[in-house]
């Protein structure tokens, strides 16, 4: 099961979080850094599983940033690499070549997307178009 999803640039800010099971706010933010300057401080050689407390990251980096997921141990890593690299690639196909930048101003959009995607911490869906379909006719709507 995934607990959280991360997105963080390379200084270590938060761009995206979403958690699948309850966590305290005031615990957040220090389970945040302490999760960034784990996987952060890895070298690219290093491989991309981190045992962590009493669950497993994974992670992968696209350019400047780095995608974060908190796992149980009973979760296949290797599945939830593929899915971090299935959610950028729909990233990449609603906005055209996604950039930090687009995360930080549509991070509604984002929102969505990784909603369609994963819902109470299970992957529901991988399909591209079926996960941008809702964002397609929200963006019809609008013109």
């Amino acid at each position: 099961m995934i607990k959280f999803v991360l997105m963080v640039n390379r200084q270590g800010q938060t761009r995206l979080s979403r958690y699948f099971q309850p966590v305290e706010l005031s615990r957040r933010a220090a389970l945040e850094a302490d999760v960034v300057r784990c996987c952060l401080s890895r070298k690219k050689d290093q491989c991309s599983f981190v045992e962590y407390k009493d669950f497993k990251l994974v992670y992968r980096q696209y350019a400047a940033l780095y995608i974060v997921v908190g796992v149980t141990d009973s979760e296949n890593e290797l599945s939830v690499y593929e899915l971090v690299h299935n959610f950028v690639e729909v990233l990449d196909k609603y906005f055209s070549r996604v950039s930090e930048l687009d995360i930080m101003f549509n991070l509604d959009r984002v929102h969505i997307i990784l909603d369609e995607m994963i819902q109470n911490g299970h992957v529901v869906e991988t399909n591209k178009s079926r996960v941008l379909a809702p964002l397609t006719a929200l963006d019809k709507m609008g013109d």
